[in-house]
């Protein structure tokens, strides 16, 4: 199977959240060419604000490819959040529980039926200073493994002008209209670790190369040097989050693909 149909819940979905993205923002849209019109692959996105899973799904749905996320199983317990959830076949994430490994097989199965599988490889929102991507996890890399499907960069940039990470209220702020910036890049050259021995170094270099891919756009996105070292994210039992300083924005530009 090349793809996975879009079904009335994603249309739904798309029905209330599109109208809505288009009034109060602008779109830069780039690389949507690069997302591939058959097959199964896989999709590692940046993350600085819990408005742009939106702003990429908006784009993605609009290249014919609509995702399945990874999100967390509490997401799938609430109400008509839960509904739209399960609906749309995303897939549940059981953090440190003995159902954790379901999500990876899950994700794997969806690859290999031809499904695209987003993963935010931060696995949350960045907590570098300046909204650089973190440090990565290893679940896409351990899929892309199993697969060899191809990955698929993409870099975001504008959601957190008008959403900010961790901000103490967490308000909309939607004048002056912001752009949601979106950009694919070419998929990851993975191929010079396929017949090596899997271990956890592999996992981590693959990890890193992934990593490399989103920076490189978003440097792009951004007309910025990214920090030679990624910030790493280790946050002790009951510790607040890192409150990132704003960062400089570029110019705004408007190109939608």
């Amino acid at each position: 199977m090349s793809r996975r149909r879009i079904g009335f819940w994603y249309r739904f979905a798309a029905f209330l959240v599109k109208p809505v993205l288009r009034i109060f923002f602008k779109r830069d849209w780039r690389g949507m060419g690069h997302i591939p019109a058959d097959g199964g692959f896989i999709t590692v996105v940046n993350h600085n604000s819990y408005l742009d899973p939106l702003s990429y799904a908006h784009y993605q749905y609009n290249t014919g490819r609509v995702p399945r996320f990874l999100a967390k199983n509490a997401l799938f317990q609430h109400g008509l959040v839960g509904r739209f959830m399960r609906g749309t076949h995303q897939i549940p994430v059981y953090r440190e529980t003995t159902d954790a490994a379901d999500a990876y097989r899950a994700a794997v199965t969806a690859v290999r039926e031809g499904e695209c599988v987003a993963f935010y490889p931060e696995g949350t929102l960045t907590r570098d200073p300046n909204l650089w991507p973190m440090e990565g996890k290893t679940g896409a890399a351990r899929v892309a493994m199993a697969t060899r499907a191809p990955v698929i960069p993409v870099a975001q940039w504008g959601a957190h002008e008008a959403m900010p990470p961790y901000a103490k209220e967490r308000r909309l702020r939607l004048f002056p209209r912001r752009t949601l910036v979106v950009v694919a890049g070419a998929p990851v050259d993975l191929s010079e670790f396929y017949d090596r021995e899997p271990s956890v170094e592999l996992l981590r270099e693959v990890t890193d190369r992934i990593m490399d891919a989103i920076t490189a756009l978003l440097a792009e996105i951004r007309q910025e040097t990214p920090p030679a070292r990624r910030f790493v994210y280790r946050r002790a039992p009951g510790q607040p989050p890192v409150q990132p300083s704003p960062p400089v924005s570029p110019p705004d530009k408007e190109k939608a693909e």
